[in-house]
C-alpha cells in the first residue's frame, strides 16, 4: 500500500505492526521539517501509548513545543509529528486537534483503549479515505493504496457515480466505491478494535450514529457565530486582515527545504505572493502557467505583478499537445473520476515548480471565502429580474438565448469589446449565456444555483440504472442564513472547495512530490471572513473587496483591476482539435455499450453537436470522458 503512494513521500518509508492486535500502519515520507531520521514514521509517543502516521503540517508546532517544554517534555528532534504525539499524551487527541493550526490527515492507534482514530484538517486540505473491504478495515491517503490489495473487492457505487456526473466529482463523505468513504473535514473518527472486521451501525455523516465521525470544528457554527458578531469598521477590517495574513504566511513559509508560490495573476495568488515576498529577506520563487489562447491567458499579468513585488518568476505555456501528453496519466493521479479540466495546467505548473522547490504556497480558497465567484451575485440578480418577468416572456428569453451557439455569443462579445476599444476579454462567455438561459428556467433560487453547479442536469438521462444519493437530492446542506449569497459560499466551502479545488491541487502537487500550503484556508482566516459584512466582500460590481484593499498596499491598483478569468482551459476547442481523436476513441460505440451504464442515444448526438460547433458541450463531455478514461484504467 505504501509503495503505491511513493509519489506522496519519496524520501522514506516505514511500517509498524502491533505485536498483540490486528493493526498495521505504514507511511511514505516527504521530508519537510526535520530531514533527519528523528522524523521517521510511524512514530511512537513518549510512553508508547500512541502510534501515528501523519500527512501534512502543523504550522504552530513550535509554539506547542514551548508549552510542552514548560511541562517537562524533551524532544529528540524538531518535527511536528513528535510534538503532536507529546501533545496527545498531555491533553488528549481532540484537545490537540483544536489547538493545532495546519493541514493534515492522520491515523493514531491508541494501545490503551484499543481504538484507531482517524483525523482530518478543518477545511479538508489533505485527503483521507477509509472503509471496509472483505471485512477488513482499511484507510489511505488515496484510493490506489486500497485498490492495490483489494482490487476485486472494490465495487463501483452507482449512486456516487450519478453524483459524479452531476458535479464532476464525487462529494464527501462518499467515494466511487461502495463501503469506502472520505472523512469529513473538521472531524475525527474513533474505530474500536471490534469494528475492524465489521462496520456495525456506522454512518459516514457526522453525528448520525454512535459510530460516526465527530466534529471538532465546523463551518456552519463558525459562519453563524461570525455573522452574529460582524466587524463593522472598514479600516479596522483592512488592518486586522493584513496583520493576520502576514502572520499566517510567515508561519506557513517555515520549512527545511526550498519553497515558493503559485502566481496566476489573479487577486488571491497575487496577494499571497506579495505578502510572502514582504515577509521574506530574499526573492521568492513564483510560478505561473500561460495559454496560447489569449482569452484564457493571465501570464502577462502574473509577470507584471512578479516584477512589481520583486520575485524570481518562472512561467510555462500550455498547449493542447501538452494536455494530450498527460491525458492517459489523469486517471492514475486522480484515482476516482474527476472532471475539472484545469487539473491539466495544475499538474504542469506543479511539475515546473518541483524542479526548483519542495513547498509551494497558493491562493486557493479566496473565492469561496470572500465572494469571488461571479455566479453568486449573477444568480441573485438574475433571479430578482426573473421574478419581474411574466412566465411566457421568460420562456421566450430562454429559447432566444439558447438559439445561438456559444461561439456566436463569444464572437459578438469580442466584436463589441473591440468596438468600444476595450482590449480586455473574457473566456467562455457563450457558455455562460447558455447557463444563464437554463438558470432563467429554474423553479427556485436554490434550483438556479444547483443548475449552475451541475455538469449534467439529469444524470439519470445518461446513466442507466443509477440513482442519485438522497442526501444530494435534498439540496442539503441548506443553512438558511437569511441571505442566498451567504448560503452559496457556505455550500461551496463544504462542497466545491473541498471536493474539487482542494482535490485538484492535492493530487496535482503530490503527483510530483510537491507540498502545497494554502494560507487563505487557515482556520483563523476562515473565521475572520465570516465576520465580514457582505459589503466588505462585494462592492460596486467587484468581488473580494477586502482582499483588494490589502493587495493595493503591495501592488498598484491598475495591475489588478480587470475582469475575472479563472483558472480554466479551452477544453471545448481542444476536444474539436488535438483531443478529438482521444475523445472519439473513448466514445466509440463499443466502449459506451460495454460499460453497461451509458445511453449512447444521448451521448453520441452530444458529441456530434459539439464537433460541428452547434453547442459547447465541453463540460458534459469532459465529465463523461474522464469517467470512461477512469474505467479504462481502473475498471
Amino acid at each position: 500500500m505504501a509503495e503505491s503512494l511513493v509519489h506522496r513521500g519519496p524520501d522514506d518509508q516505514g511500517v509498524w505492526v502491533d505485536p498483540e492486535h490486528p493493526i498495521a500502519l505504514s507511511h511514505r515520507r516527504l521530508s519537510i521539517q526535520d530531514l533527519s531520521a528523528a522524523g521517521h514514521q510511524p512514530m511512537a509517543s513518549p510512553s508508547g501509548r500512541y502510534q501515528i502516521v501523519f500527512n501534512g503540517e502543523i504550522y504552530n508546532f513550535k509554539e506547542i513545543a514551548v508549552k510542552l517544554g514548560h511541562l517537562g517534555y524533551c524532544f529528540r528532534g524538531h518535527s511536528d509529528t513528535e510534538v503532536l504525539l507529546a501533545a496527545f499524551e498531555e491533553w488528549g487527541v481532540e484537545a490537540t486537534l483544536r489547538l493545532s493550526h495546519g493541514m493534515f490527515a492522520m491515523a493514531i492507534w491508541d494501545r490503551t483503549v484499543k481504538e484507531l482514530l482517524l483525523c482530518r484538517d478543518r477545511m479538508g486540505e489533505k485527503p483521507l479515505f477509509f472503509g471496509w473491504a472483505r471485512k477488513t478495515f482499511v484507510f489511505a491517503s488515496e484510493l490506489k493504496a486500497l485498490h492495490k490489495i483489494f482490487p476485486d473487492a472494490l465495487q463501483v457505487d452507482y449512486s456516487a457515480l450519478a453524483a459524479y456526473f452531476r458535479f464532476g466529482y464525487v462529494p464527501t463523505p462518499y467515494s466511487i466505491f461502495s463501503d469506502i468513504f472520505k472523512l469529513q473535514p473538521g472531524t475525527f473518527l474513533r474505530v474500536p478494535i471490534a469494528a475492524f472486521s465489521v462496520s456495525g451501525q456506522f454512518n459516514p455523516l457526522p453525528g448520525q450514529a454512535d459510530f460516526s465521525p465527530q466534529p471538532y470544528w465546523d463551518v456552519e457554527t463558525i459562519a453563524r457565530n461570525g455573522l452574529a458578531s460582524p466587524i463593522v469598521d472598514e479600516s479596522e477590517a483592512i488592518e486586522r486582515f493584513d496583520l493576520l495574513l502576514r502572520e499566517v504566511v510567515a508561519q506557513q513559509k517555515v520549512a527545511d527545504v526550498p519553497l515558493g508560490a503559485f502566481l496566476s495573476g489573479g487577486v488571491d495568488s497575487s496577494l499571497v505572493s506579495a505578502v510572502m515576498q514582504a515577509v521574506s529577506t530574499r526573492p521568492v520563487k513564483t510560478f505561473t502557467i500561460g495559454f496560447r489562447e489569449k482569452e484564457f491567458d493571465e501570464a502577462p499579468y502574473a509577470r507584471a505583478i512578479a516584477r512589481q513585488i520583486g520575485s524570481e518568476h518562472h512561467e510555462q505555456y500550455v498547449s493542447a499537445e501538452d494536455g494530450l501528453s498527460l491525458i492517459d496519466d489523469l486517471p492514475r493521479y486522480w484515482d476516482e473520476p474527476f472532471a475539472d479540466s484545469s487539473q491539466i495546467p495544475s499538474l504542469i505548473v506543479a511539475r515546473k515548480a518541483r524542479e526548483r522547490i519542495t513547498v509551494c504556497l497558493t491562493g486557493d480558497g479566496g473565492d469561496e471565502l470572500f465572494c469571488g465567484y461571479n455566479r453568486y451575485f449573477a444568480t441573485a440578480n438574475l433571479w430578482h429580474m426573473r421574478q419581474k418577468v411574466p412566465s411566457w416572456l421568460r420562456k421566450s428569453a430562454v429559447e432566444l438565448l439558447g438559439l445561438f451557439p456559444p461561439q456566436v455569443w463569444q464572437g459578438g462579445y469580442s466584436l463589441f469589446k473591440r468596438f468600444i476599444g476595450d482590449r480586455r476579454t473574457q473566456a467562455n462567455v457563450g457558455l455562460k449565456v447558455h447557463k444563464f438561459a437554463g438558470l432563467l428556467g429554474s423553479d427556485s433560487l436554490i434550483d438556479a444555483y444547483w443548475f449552475l453547479m451541475s455538469c449534467w442536469q439529469k444524470p439519470e438521462d445518461v446513466l442507466q440504472h443509477a440513482q442519485e444519493l438522497p442526501s444530494i437530492l435534498d439540496r442539503s446542506p441548506h443553512p438558511g442564513m437569511g441571505c442566498f449569497i451567504h448560503d452559496a459560499m457556505y455550500w461551496d466551502q463544504l462542497g466545491y472547495l473541498a471536493d474539487d479545488n482542494l482535490v485538484k491541487g492535492d493530487r496535482a502537487s503530490m503527483a510530483c512530490s510537491l507540498e502545497t500550503r494554502l494560507p487563505l484556508l487557515d482556520h483563523r482566516i476562515v473565521e475572520f471572513s465570516w465576520r465580514l459584512p457582505l459589503a466588505m466582500k462585494y462592492r460596486d460590481g467587484a468581488s473580494k473587496w477586502l482582499l483588494r484593499q490589502v493587495l493595493y498596499r503591495y501592488v498598484p491598483k491598475d495591475l489588478i483591476e480587470r475582469p475575472k478569468m479563472g483558472f480554466s482551459v479551452p477544453v471545448g476547442e481542444w476536444l474539436r482539435g488535438p483531443l478529438k481523436e482521444w475523445g472519439a476513441d473513448l466514445l466509440h460505440a463499443g466502449n459506451v455499450q460495454s460499460s453497461g451504464l451509458l445511453d449512447k442515444k444521448i451521448i453520441l448526438p452530444i458529441w456530434r453537436e459539439h464537433q460541428i460547433g452547434r453547442y459547447d458541450h465541453s463540460q458534459k463531455l469532459w465529465t463523461l470522458l474522464m469517467w470512461l478514461a477512469w474505467l479504462r484504467h481502473w475498471g
